[in-house]
């Protein structure tokens, strides 16, 4: 880092974890979530455990909703020391490590504890460090459940299905070429877009987890809900470099710990959320279709040979299916 760069740095740490008494240090940790996401009550349980942890000389301010700026502002106040702590989508990160695409591959993980396994072991832990060299540190991934389709006119039950209907996707070239595969026309835009677009006929639906489809109220306009499950992104919750390294050994500790009991309060919360919405969502009209993920699975199978063109990837796409 330029020698400027490492001074202003210094700077804004000084200014993040400013504090009135010299021994408390507080962390700022922003946001895009509501106050009644999994995500964010697991943060809070965080705070805590952090503050009875270190018998509140090390603390966590959450500004949840976006208040501190969006996920890719908050991302780059990161980068600077100015904002402590944040959390992004693990597509988000690909743009800035690239094996952390391999996350968003559909079919990917054969089940929940696959999953967790490989976020929990060697992989997953090494991907959090990867990113050091651009000032940001993982410090644990969150469950954002796995993304399926949903439509307005037409039940999705196989990929035939799928054809003839615009489907809104992540402006990710991973999703979209997932889309293609399975025959339908996948359709970038903002996820403020959704209800409306569907609502229009601009597309005939849309893929993403059960709380996000009902907290947005998409079910009032997409009615049909495929539980095909071909993606499993997880949540990504960074630290600055430059506020993580000015913690001592022992605060380092005590955050690393609050932040891996969060992981496993988050998971028990994301699955509880994840079957209530999913039955909030029956009672509101949806029908809830479980397909046959075989044909899914097969639809996909020839992109994989794109997707590992790059010898690092299909190493790393390997070592992940040998995780037993």
């Amino acid at each position: 880092m330029p020698r400027n760069i490492k001074i202003l740095a210094a700077i804004v740490v000084v200014l993040t974890l400013g504090s009135c008494k010299q021994e408390h240090k507080s962390i700022k940790l922003a946001h895009g979530l509501d106050t009644s996401h999994p995500v964010h009550k697991a943060m809070l349980f965080m705070a805590d455990r952090l503050e009875e942890k270190s018998n509140g000389e090390l603390t966590i301010q959450v500004y949840p909703s976006n208040q501190l700026g969006s996920e890719r502002e908050c991302v780059e106040l990161l980068q600077i020391g100015s904002l402590g702590m944040t959390k992004v989508s693990a597509a988000v990160m690909s743009s800035f490590v690239s094996d952390y695409q391999v996350l968003s591959f559909p079919y990917i993980f054969r089940d929940k504890d696959h999953f967790f396994k490989v976020q929990d072991g060697k992989i997953g832990k090494d991907l959090l460090l990867e990113s050091q060299d651009k000032w940001l540190r993982g410090l644990g991934f969150y469950d954002a459940g796995s993304r399926s389709f949903y439509t307005s006119k037409k039940a999705i039950r196989t990929p035939e299905d799928l054809k003839g209907q615009k489907i809104r996707v992540m402006q990710s070239p991973i999703a979209i070429k997932m889309v293609k595969a399975m025959g339908g026309s996948p359709t970038p835009m903002a996820s403020g877009e959704i209800y409306t677009a569907v609502q229009q006929g601009v597309v005939d639906g849309a893929e993403n987890n059960p709380p996000s489809y009902y907290f947005s109220r998409h079910y009032e306009v997409a009615k049909y809900y495929t539980i095909d499950e071909h993606a499993s992104i997880p949540d990504v919750l960074l630290i600055s470099t430059h506020i993580w390294e000015s913690l001592n050994k022992q605060e380092q500790k005590w955050l690393q710990e609050a932040v891996d009991e969060s992981v496993v309060y988050q998971r028990k919360l994301w699955a509880e959320s994840e079957k209530q919405c999913l039955e909030d969502a029956k009672a509101q009209g949806v029908e809830i279709i479980y397909p046959d993920k075989a044909p899914f699975v097969k639809s996909v199978a020839p992109l994989y040979e794109e997707l590992t063109k790059d010898a690092r990837i299909k190493e790393l796409v390997n070592n992940i299916k040998n995780v037993k």
